[in-house]
């Protein structure tokens, strides 16, 4: 367990990595004796720390929702992040690739929430029950420390967090069978990733129905207008300077950005 000022410490070092894009050494290495719930609370600083800035939170993400990806991670259940207000972007814009440090991207469900959802004890239905509409998204991973990252690493990275872009076409929760929910994640034209949605958890509404218990017991609610990325349902896929990817979801529709 780390003291309180080890944690800011280690939150202003990830701070300082993101402003300056360069990956600092991994905390698990600084910290050897970190833990999980020093993880998140350092994540809680930083978060913390931009909002007293001026940003402002839209939400959360989950991830690490398939058994391969938490076993390779040596965890049993998923993990989480904030999304700031300056991690959306339009549906067709051009990103400056060096906005970023190692971007990758992901393919997923957004559900955008009309009523608050607050743990413990939330099921399945609870959210579908809570969601206004359901919509596709593209999620940027980055990384704010060094590879290879420990899962102490990647929570106290916010999860990786760094970008969503939302687009296609909105549902409503209980329209369509969310579970079979396919997508294609091309890069330059070309297929690097399919999913289907039910990889996350059996349904894409279980890593949120997750992450409302999870996050309860600390007061944390899940508020109305929030989004909240139900985890990816592909493997990450590497993209460079000019790339231009593109996320097909068939009747859902289409998402797309280009890194310049």
């Amino acid at each position: 367990m780390l003291s309180k000022a080890d944690r800011s410490k280690a939150a202003q070092i990830l701070l300082n990595a993101e402003k300056e894009r360069k990956p600092a050494l991994q905390l698990s290495k600084t910290y050897p004796g970190i833990t999980i719930e020093d993880a998140y609370a350092i994540q809680s600083e930083v978060t913390r720390r931009k909002v007293a800035d001026g940003h402002r939170v839209r939400g959360h993400k989950v991830g690490l929702t398939s058994k391969a990806m938490q076993q390779s991670s040596q965890i049993d259940e998923p993990d989480y992040g904030h999304l700031m207000d300056y991690m959306f972007i339009a549906d067709g814009a051009k990103i400056p690739f060096e906005r970023f440090i190692v971007p990758r991207v992901e393919i997923e469900l957004a559900f955008v929430l009309g009523k608050p959802l607050k743990g413990p004890g939330v099921e399945l239905v609870d959210v579908l029950r809570a969601t206004e509409y359901v919509v596709p998204a593209i999620e940027i991973i980055d990384a704010r420390v060094q590879n290879p990252r420990k899962i102490f690493d990647t929570v106290s990275d916010n999860g990786a967090a760094a970008g969503i872009i939302m687009g296609g076409r909105p549902v409503g929760p209980m329209d369509i069978d969310l579970r079979w929910v396919s997508g294609l994640l091309c890069r330059n034209s070309e297929i690097e990733e399919t999913g289907v949605a039910a990889g996350v958890l059996g349904h894409p509404a279980m890593g949120i129905a997750w992450l409302a218990n999870k996050v309860g017991p600390f007061g944390t609610t899940l508020e109305p207008g929030h989004v909240v990325l139900a985890g990816s349902f592909t493997r990450p896929v590497w993209a460079a300077k000019g790339d231009t990817l593109r996320a097909d979801f068939g009747t859902l529709g289409t998402i797309s950005f280009q890194f310049v």
